[in-house]
């Protein structure tokens, strides 16, 4: 007989993951995998002990799988657009007229804004990250920028596009959860997202100071753009493959056919533009391109891309989500987020439970959706009985739970940065400054009351006469 599970047995899986999630990327040096799997082993024997039959706990698992899906879809499709537009000459086409164009000491504040604009756009700070932050990272390591610096930029301004924008699912999912107006949602997430976003330009400034023209070998840039030249024909021409995606897309185009558009569009520059053959390109799309020109910069840059190099990523999510599976429909994580949600006894409370919430089920569940959807059921009624607006939830969903999954190294969020920008979430965590800058000011203003806006008599009343409608109906 099946048996609900209490909070300290519902913790063990999560303390045995998290135990062994750090022996072994920390002190072994290896990859998540494994303390996953051992994660989702304690999980589903904890849920036998407590009643639950195998066939259930294995459907626990697949709804888990089911739920990231979409997401292993889009991971596949961004592989196969790296792959394409590196072979068609579209990111050396990018990474050219970006090494001629932006100065290295402004190089940070300018990839952040690039990708904000281009993530507002579009809606989605995967295929922003996927595609213009790929060429970022050609570009800036170029430079002589390291790294984790350069895709936490990128993070930033990819985050602030995808949260401020109408177009975004998870800005829609968060309103939607919440019964909130659309706009009024994102209007409120000002507050908190527009300095977040001053913040981290201010900081990226100062971090670009020390890339000037005097630090700078600029020898090795014109070495580097010389050998592109040699191994690409590059052309502004090519710079419509990338815009012709971000239309798409803005167009309401949804991601999955605007993706598929770009990879035809990057296999057929392969072909027709760069002159190679269809057996290349074909190669190139499942395998990634290859290229040795004697320049190990060049070649770190090139090579790469492909349905293969994403496999890492798509083991990675489905690992994950049999383990947050387990969790959320055995009831543990309901059990966890019910023991946070004692302790919001206090208005300013709430809100910090809720950022505390999502960050927990990111951690848990290894999916940022999941992030908003739990504590938008667990918080909905704690919120209204404490006369609080339902803006309030859906920016603290937003803040802790959409910018937060990004520092999980086995969040969904986490492994595709890893597997498009080929910086581990402990690399560049310190950088993402826009994702952990604004969860921190939505705290500060939760405990001052800045921003925290309550219900109006008017909407009292409306509220309670809707529930009584549910209710009777």
């Amino acid at each position: 007989m099946k048996r609900e599970i209490s909070f300290k047995v519902a913790i063990i899986p999560l303390a045995v993951m998290i135990v062994v999630m750090a022996l072994t990327v920390v002190v072994l040096e290896q990859g998540p995998h494994i303390p996953l799997i051992v994660g989702t082993s304690v999980a589903a024997l904890v849920a036998w002990r407590s009643g639950y039959k195998w066939k259930e706990i294995e459907e626990a698992m697949y709804k888990g799988i089911r739920l990231a899906l979409p997401a292993v879809i889009i991971i596949m499709l961004v592989g196969l657009t790296i792959g394409a537009w590196i072979g068609g000459g579209v990111v050396a086409t990018m990474i050219y007229y970006g090494l001629k164009i932006i100065t290295p000491s402004l190089f940070l504040v300018s990839i952040c804004v690039i990708c904000s604009i281009v993530s507002l756009a579009i809606g989605s700070s995967w295929s922003t990250m996927g595609t213009i932050g790929v060429a970022g990272m050609g570009i800036g390591l170029s430079m002589g920028i390291p790294a984790p610096m350069i895709a936490g930029a990128i993070i930033s301004g990819a985050y602030f596009g995808d949260k401020m924008s109408p177009l975004s699912d998870t800005t829609n999912l968060a309103s939607g959860l919440t019964n909130t107006d659309l706009f009024v949602h994102i209007k409120h997430m000002f507050y908190t997202t527009i300095p977040g976003l001053l913040i981290a330009l201010v900081t990226y400034a100062f971090l670009g100071r020390n890339f000037g023209k005097g630090n700078v070998d600029t020898a090795n840039i014109d070495q580097i753009i010389g050998v592109m030249q040699d191994s690409f024909v590059i052309s502004p021409w090519l710079l419509a493959v990338p815009l012709i995606v971000i239309i798409l897309v803005a167009k309401k185009v949804p991601a999955v056919p605007a993706l598929v558009i770009g990879i035809l569009l990057g296999f057929l520059s392969q072909i027709i533009v760069q002159g190679g053959n269809v057996a290349d390109a074909v190669a190139t799309l499942q395998s990634g391109f290859v290229i040795n020109t004697g320049n190990e910069m060049v070649d770190n840059l090139f090579n790469g891309g492909g349905l293969d190099s994403m496999m890492y990523t798509v083991s990675m999510t489905i690992v994950a989500m049999t383990f947050g599976g387990i969790l959320e429909n055995t009831g543990m994580l309901s059990a966890i987020v019910s023991q946070i949600l004692k302790l919001a006894k206090t208005a300013k409370s709430l809100v910090i439970s809720t950022i505390a919430s999502c960050f927990a089920t990111n951690a848990a569940c290894s999916e940022q959706y999941i992030s908003i959807v739990i504590p938008s059921r667990m918080f909905a009624k704690a919120y209204r009985d404490k006369g609080l607006h339902s803006k309030n939830l859906s920016r603290a969903l937003e803040d802790g739970g959409t910018l937060t999954s990004v520092f999980i190294p086995w969040n969904t969020c986490g492994v595709f940065i890893f597997g498009t920008l080929g910086v581990s979430a402990f690399q560049y965590a310190p950088y993402a400054v826009l994702n952990f800058i604004v969860p921190i000011i939505s705290i500060i203003f939760a405990i001052t009351g800045f921003s925290i806006v309550k219900l109006t008599e008017t909407e009292k009343l409306a509220l309670e006469k809707e529930e009584h409608t549910v209710l009777k109906g």
